[in-house]
């Protein structure tokens, strides 16, 4: 299942003869990324189409404001590419409204609280220790300065999100907004607990699926939308497009999450990413994205598995998702420690907090390895070389050696 046809050779040319040391700054990240094992959750391949987008004249082009109502002339182009990616994004989630101007997905949230709160209000939210995002009330983020959040938890022999202690907090607390969604969390949200929980309460329920959204759009994950007063959400991680951010929501709260995007938290709108986006929505509705998306999801079952097998504990003792988080301990070694053994081998990950511990352990994911074309098989081999790195029992220098012949089987950008 790769992403298609290779990156163009003449812009690589162009780059490397105005500036050669850019140029191989860029085509040693392009081997970086096709020689070693991308197992972040939050990140993916995107298409050459995608690139082409980004790459475009589009770039040039200043837009502030929206379609048919710019500050800047000359923007009849650039705003056919906005409405072609708001319809798109409007069409794949069934979403009555669209805003995609978003340029990541913190600033989306940052829109979503714009949109419906004040500075002081209480809003309830996962607590960062058991897989929150910093735009969940991290006091070093502009959401818990400004904000009066309220952490929930997980269940500690599940690690499932505890839905007892967020009735009880919601009704403690009455917030004006309730967040659902996490970084960490590998089994699927309960959309219709939350949208009840709020309705209890008269709160706002504001959705955070920016890892989940991809596979929404190809039908292997609930869609937030019919819930959810308000969904944020990336454009990168599963869904495969270009790194930004965009806004669903109903048509009774349009008006208010545009003006909280343009002109409250942002400029100018960067309208080649917006293209790229509408292409990333547009490949998103095919059958073979639908296929890529349920792969996504059975290759993390399959690499869950195996890494239990290997004698991690595996958070929630599995995952709906494309997101696994692990402890190594039982292997004799902690998460960041076992993050940069594994680096050493050519396995890219990250560390995360584990729910009711002290120690990090292990996030990753399956989106860009499923892009590349692997399948259960090859999760298994990922497994195993895992496993063996950090027993160490596999020396890391021939575990690199086999994670280059393995990704050797399944570039990124064929040529």
């Amino acid at each position: 299942m790769p992403v298609t046809p290779a990156l163009e050779a003449d812009a690589a040319d162009v780059l490397r003869r105005q500036d050669p040391e850019l140029a191989e700054i860029l085509l040693g990240e392009l081997n970086r990324q096709s020689t070693t094992l991308q197992l972040i959750a939050a990140e993916n391949f995107t298409s050459p189409a995608v690139l082409a987008a980004l790459g475009s004249p589009l770039a040039n082009k200043y837009a502030e404001g929206y379609p048919g109502a710019r500050y800047h002339g000359g923007c009849e182009i650039v705003d056919l590419a906005e409405r072609a990616a708001v319809q798109r994004a409007k069409a794949l989630f069934g979403a009555e409204h669209a805003n995609v101007q978003s340029h990541s997905g913190s600033s989306a949230v940052l829109a979503a609280y714009a949109a419906l709160l004040r500075p002081g209000d209480t809003v309830l939210a996962l607590g960062l220790p058991y897989g929150g995002h910093l735009t969940h009330g991290s006091p070093a983020n502009f959401s818990g300065r400004w904000f009066d959040f309220v952490g929930y938890g997980v269940d500690a022999e599940t690690g499932l999100i505890d839905h007892d202690q967020v009735r009880a907090l919601a009704r403690a607390h009455r917030p004006k907004a309730i967040v659902c969604g996490s970084i960490a969390q590998p089994r699927h949200i309960d959309y219709a607990f939350f949208r009840e929980v709020a309705d209890e309460v008269g709160a706002y329920l504001i959705a955070d699926a920016a890892h989940p959204i991809g596979l929404v759009a190809g039908g292997a994950a609930p869609n937030p939308v019919p819930y959810a007063d308000v969904v944020c959400a990336t454009t990168h991680k599963v869904l495969r497009g270009p790194r930004g951010g965009m806004l669903l929501c109903g048509g009774e709260l349009a008006e208010r999450v545009d003006r909280a995007v343009f002109p409250f938290t942002q400029g100018g709108a960067q309208m080649h990413t917006i293209a790229a986006k509408a292409v990333a929505f547009g490949e998103a509705a095919t059958p073979a994205f639908a296929a890529y998306a349920h792969q996504v999801v059975a290759n993390a079952r399959r690499l869950a598995a195996g890494l239990a097998e290997e004698g991690l504990v595996v958070t929630t003792g599995g995952t709906d998702t494309h997101l696994i988080t692990a402890d190594p301990g039982p292997l004799g070694v902690d998460g960041r420690a076992a993050r940069g053994r594994l680096a050493a081998a050519g396995m890219i990950l990250d560390c995360c907090a584990l729910p009711h511990d002290e120690v990090r352990g292990l996030r990753l994911g399956t989106a860009a390895v499923t892009t590349q074309g692997m399948g259960e098989r090859e999760m298994d081999r990922v497994a195993a070389l895992l496993g063996g790195v950090l027993r160490a029992e596999t020396d890391p220098q021939r575990a690199r050696a086999e994670v280059r012949e393995l990704t050797g089987g399944f570039p990124p950008y064929p040529q």
